[in-house]
């Protein structure tokens, strides 16, 4: 009898606790929208977490609680927006920190209070709580392992660094990657690579005399395969669900393979910053702050490496399917200004234009 009345009790204290953490979240009210430069399939993950975590949060967004573009792309909105003084989102998700501090010095932004996030994220954060990194790129180089050879025969050797990819001369006609102007993982590859301390615009000139090509990451990849291209620079994550997809479906390929760079990756964190209420859509910080606590907890966070990014707590061991180790990869990072990638936006995009697109 005893036994049963301890069953019951702790049974009984359990769903307490259960609905108490569930009202909590219950509490959180109110219209949200989110800019996200994420990739559709993890919006939708994340959509629906969302959902179940904040029953009583209303999906902005025809039903979405975000709004997806290209983080140039929403960058060029964000821009016609501040000249009304009113964003039409209340919490931005997008792939380069520069924004971030842009968006910080022109009084944009709301601080959020994230407990002790010295000790919960290995990559940088604004010490006043304006934005902190959720989600990591990692932009590689790809190759097709079953066309080594082949590109051999025609003098081609595959590229292991990035270097090399911009400025060997037999990869010319050769070689694909994104574009900048539309992609803000692209641009913080192109401000990291274009650094003085990297290649400097030499890298641009590179690229330009080796005719890179400018396309999708899905039109390069299929150029891998079908052996048009001897290498791309695309992001990790692309390649990785590639290769999950085809696994998952009973058919795995080898002709699709990561090279992590030997002169460094670049790491990009994507940052969370909540509106500025007298700037935000909906005005309802309180949400926001909520919904940032909840992107840097352990359910967000694996979601995160399904979405095949890397996670940004310390203490990680959890990798994206097919990837390497991120504390090799932190060691490998080339860096990123990302104080420069702000001030010299327009520069940066400027030479990319005049020295790639225009050759």
């Amino acid at each position: 009898m005893k036994k049963i009345l301890a069953l019951t009790l702790a049974l009984l204290l359990s769903l307490s606790l259960c609905q108490s953490a569930f009202a909590v979240n219950e509490d959180v009210e109110g219209e949200l929208v989110i800019y996200s430069s994420m990739y559709q399939f993890v919006i939708d993950m994340m959509d629906e977490a969302l959902k179940q975590e904040f029953p009583n949060l209303v999906p902005g967004n025809d039903g979405s609680f975000f709004f997806y573009g290209g983080t140039s792309s929403l960058i060029t909105k964000i821009y016609g927006e501040m000249e009304t003084g009113t964003l039409d989102c209340d919490m931005m998700l997008v792939a380069e920190p520069a924004l971030s501090l842009e968006l910080k010095e022109a009084g944009y932004l709301e601080p959020v209070e994230i407990e002790d996030p010295e000790d919960l994220l290995r990559f940088p954060y604004d010490e006043e709580g304006y934005w902190y990194p959720v989600r990591v790129c990692n932009m590689v180089l790809a190759y097709n392992p079953e066309t080594v050879d082949e590109w051999a025969a025609k003098g081609v050797t595959i590229p292991q660094t990035f270097e090399a990819f911009a400025n060997d001369p037999a990869l010319k006609g050769y070689i694909s990657m994104g574009n900048p102007m539309s992609s803000g993982t692209t641009f913080a590859a192109v401000a990291s690579l274009t650094q003085d301390n990297h290649y400097g615009q030499d890298y641009l000139k590179g690229l330009a005399a080796n005719n890179v090509m400018i396309e999708s990451g899905s039109t390069a990849i299929t150029k891998l395969q079908t052996g048009e291209c001897a290498a791309i620079m695309i992001l990790e994550e692309s390649i990785l669900k590639v290769l999950k997809e085809a696994e998952d479906a009973g058919t795995p390929i080898t002709n699709l393979a990561c090279i992590y760079p030997e002169d460094g990756v670049v790491l990009i964190p994507s940052t969370v910053m909540t509106v500025a209420e007298e700037h935000s859509k909906n005005v309802n910080t309180e949400a926001c702050e909520a919904v940032e606590q909840w992107l840097l907890s352990e359910e967000a966070q694996k979601l995160i490496l399904e979405g095949y990014m890397h996670s940004v707590f310390k203490g990680m061991e959890e990798i994206p399917f097919g990837s390497v180790d991120t504390e090799w990869l932190i060691e490998k990072d080339l860096g990123v200004d990302w104080e420069n990638a702000y001030q010299n936006r327009e520069a940066i995009n400027t030479a990319w234009t005049e020295i790639v697109t225009t050759k």
